[in-house]
């Protein structure tokens, strides 16, 4: 089993721009972005392969999210711009600990999760 510890959450104005940070314990393969909004399910939001090269957006977050990640450090960050009140919540990173192809949008496909990290955008 692999640690997660997501960080660089915080309160925002609409329009801002925010990173999150994932540190991951060990080696993991597919590893993606969730949120889950107050009073609703935990979602998707984006996602990377195991490789680094291919993301993969919900439509929520496209041209707005970036999901990139550096394995020499076992990091994956979320770079969110142009900021809406709907995306505040908590995010949480997810990382998956054996291979698959591409990226994966279903929370069970994951197998660790971080403890997650609030992000409020709000005026």
């Amino acid at each position: 089993q692999v640690h997660l510890v997501e960080s660089g959450g915080g309160l925002v104005q609409p329009g801002d721009s925010l990173k999150l940070s994932c540190a991951a314990s060990g080696r993991v393969y597919a590893m993606a972005w969730f949120r889950r909004a107050p009073g609703k399910e935990r979602e998707f939001v984006g996602g990377v392969d195991w490789s680094g090269d291919l993301t993969y957006y919900a439509d929520s977050g496209k041209g707005r999210f970036t999901v990139s990640r550096d394995d020499a450090k076992n990091t994956v960050d979320l770079q969110m711009v142009s900021l809406k009140p709907e995306d505040t919540g908590v995010y949480y990173c997810a990382a998956r600990g054996a291979f698959i192809m591409g990226v994966r949008s279903e929370r069970r496909k994951y197998d660790d999760w971080g403890q997650g990290t609030q992000v409020t955008v709000s005026s």
